[in-house]
């Protein structure tokens, strides 16, 4: 029995002093039996978030399943409990056996234009197969499906959209026939117009966006998860393009240039906006804390940012925070993270499933 104390942030506007945690669910009401308990006390948050994460991938694709676990632990013990899992191609249903590790949703493996994305990363088809590869992957996944919606094409020297705009409006009718939502990787311009015609559920980095497609965005309610930390990395990525194309080079600088301000725009706008990482690949897993204060330099306030990591993000995905009856999925601080953010890289404890695993 569990027994967690001091500051419990149930939600936004909700505070309580306590809560018990019996069978590894959460209870507010005092258990008449409290003869072996253990207490927590400090400043309490639901389990964060990382809605933009790749627990089994590397820089060539797939890992063994030792280091995914490790992915995964690091995770853990930053605090990051739910993990909703952007795409790739190695299977981690065995992480849902253990106890001890996070829970993860899954978009199954990205979908992408033939020789345009990361090499061993995503199923490579042209057009006309590209439903029938979305329909297969909604039933791999866990409600979500990911598409690689732009990527740099050689012929143009630059970013371009992967599809039609009718090709991608097949696709996205076909994933919200089969139930599940669909996101979309994009760097550039014209792919986030075309996404967002054809009823895009979510879009990853968006650091195209402009003032009529956050507009577009806002309206229809289209979330974007920034993975600011990753895109800190433009500048390395586009450097070996330089020469061979100029205008790549250029774009991707005036991407990563803009980053904040676009970020800032779409949130002004009412744009949702949640905590993602883009852990995995090439960036090394735990980000979380510094995701967070990427996003307070773009404008979001502490509680902003905290609820985009927490409250917010569980109830856009489907996941229950600190409710009576449900799992014990909780973080606990030493001070305030409404306070000052900074404060979620250094967790005092971490409770997974009701256990205290760090």
């Amino acid at each position: 029995m569990l027994h967690v104390r001091g500051r419990v942030l149930v939600g936004p506007d909700e505070v309580v002093d306590e809560l018990w945690v019996v069978g590894g669910r959460i209870s507010f009401t005092p258990p008449a039996d409290r003869s072996d308990v253990q207490t927590l006390e400090g400043w309490v948050l639901p389990g964060l978030v990382d809605a933009h994460c790749h627990v089994g991938l590397g820089p060539h694709g797939e890992v063994p399943r030792e280091e995914a676990e490790q992915q995964a632990l690091t995770d853990r013990d930053h605090g990051t409990l739910l993990i909703r899992d952007a795409g790739q191609p190695g299977d981690t249903r065995w992480v849902d056996e253990r106890e001890d590790l996070p829970k993860i949703i899954r978009a199954g493996r990205h979908i992408a234009r033939t020789r345009r994305y990361i090499r061993n990363f995503a199923h490579e088809v042209e057009e006309d197969e590209l439903a029938r590869h979305v329909r297969l992957e909604a039933h791999r996944g866990d409600g979500w499906v990911k598409l690689v919606g732009d990527w740099i094409d050689r012929d143009v020297g630059d970013l371009a959209p992967s599809w039609s705009r009718a090709a991608v409006a097949d696709a996205i009718a076909a994933a919200h026939e089969e139930g599940v939502r669909v996101t979309a990787h994009c760097f550039g311009e014209e792919s986030l117009r075309d996404l967002a015609a054809a009823g895009i559920d979510c879009i990853e980095h968006a650091t195209g966006l402009q003032e009529d497609s956050i507009d577009t965005f806002a309206a229809q309610g289209i979330a974007i998860v920034p993975t600011l930390v990753n895109i800190a990395q433009f500048p390395d990525l586009a450097a070996p393009a330089k020469e061979k194309f100029p205008g790549y080079h250029r774009h991707m600088l005036d991407l990563h240039e803009r980053r904040y301000a676009t970020v800032g725009a779409a949130h002004e706008a009412g744009v949702p906006i949640y905590v993602g990482t883009d852990a995995g690949g090439s960036l090394p897993h735990g980000l979380v804390a510094r995701e967070m204060v990427e996003l307070t330099k773009a404008g979001l306030t502490n509680g902003e940012v905290v609820a985009a990591a927490t409250w917010a993000a569980r109830e856009w995905l489907g996941r229950p925070g600190l409710v009576e009856g449900e799992d014990a999925d909780l973080v606990v601080y030493a001070s305030d993270p409404l306070a000052d953010v900074t404060v979620v890289a250094d967790p005092l404890g971490v409770v997974l499933r009701g256990r205290v695993v760090a």
